[in-house]
């Protein structure tokens, strides 16, 4: 089922065509969720990754809004999903994120399930240049890609190769084809389409 269209959308500028129950506009454009939609539903994004190599802080598995993993991984069951970051914006200070802490995707591309654990973008204004002003009107999601034990070289090769506008299932049911295994450790999600 595709989520309908809207004039504003999740996880920066309008037009992402994803729609919540409820939303509330701001001054940037951008509506933040306050209920997530309920039941299984699909949108196309943006999917990127990051590894061990390239979080913040360098050389960690660092992650911002913990849920089920202390530190960045999973192996992409539906009872072990890997870590995915999301684009913010501040509100009164804080980062109000573009999909909650603990919310599940399923990626049919990389045959993996995946749960927000993590804030995306780097620099002096991550909330302006990260994920959540989204790429060609759709939203934008880092997935954690690992590499830790594969190395830079091979964590690089499987971000580009995962790189792309990929469909995103929000509130997944269990039951989909999973490739169990951190992504780089495991070929990258062999399925890739």
């Amino acid at each position: 089922m595709l989520i309908g269209t809207a004039t504003a959308g999740l996880c920066g500028p309008t037009g992402f065509g994803i729609t919540a129950k409820t939303s509330v506009p701001n001054t940037d454009g951008v509506s933040q969720i306050i209920n997530v939609v309920q039941g299984e539903s699909s949108f196309q994004g943006y999917l990127t990754g990051y590894s061990f190599w390239d979080n913040t802080p360098p050389g960690s598995a660092a992650i911002a809004r913990p849920v089920i993993h202390s530190r960045a991984g999973g192996t992409g069951t539906y009872g072990d999903p890997i870590t995915i970051a999301v684009g913010y914006r501040l509100v009164n200070g804080s980062a109000r994120l573009d999909f909650p802490a603990g919310t599940r995707f399923y990626i049919p591309a990389i045959r993996r399930y995946a749960i927000v654990e993590d804030i995306c973008g780097d620099g002096p204004q991550p909330h302006l240049t990260g994920c959540h002003r989204g790429k060609n009107g759709a939203p934008w999601l880092d997935i954690y890609v690992g590499g830790e034990s594969a190395g830079r070289a091979a964590s690089d090769t499987c971000m580009r190769r995962i790189t792309g506008m990929k469909q995103f299932i929000i509130n997944p049911r269990k039951g989909y084809p999973v490739e169990a295994g951190a992504l780089t450790e495991s070929g990258c999600g062999g399925g890739i389409s």
